[in-house]
């Protein structure tokens, strides 16, 4: 299973939901702070918002995406967490 580096900036809701997302499926992640020094080339990549997800396999994306969240963690299950 992949890993990730989530980007996040205060008082983010997508941003906890996303964590929350990735500790209840179990992947391992770390938080860094969406920083001035950060945000041009996050910008430069297309990312618009928070957070800013990496993975250790190469993928990457912006805001909080269930489906990529799962794909990450190896669920193939149609379970729906969050009751969407």
């Amino acid at each position: 299973m992949a890993t990730a580096t989530v980007y996040t900036k205060p008082n983010c809701p997508q941003c906890e939901d996303t964590k929350n997302l990735l500790t209840s499926l179990g992947v391992e992640f770390t938080t860094e702070p969406i920083t001035p020094a950060n945000i041009k080339e996050f910008k430069e990549r297309g990312h618009r918002q928070a957070p800013i997800v990496v993975t250790s396999d190469g993928d990457e994306w912006s805001g909080f995406q269930p489906d990529k969240i799962k794909s990450l963690a190896g669920s193939e299950s149609e379970e729906n967490l969050w009751n969407f």
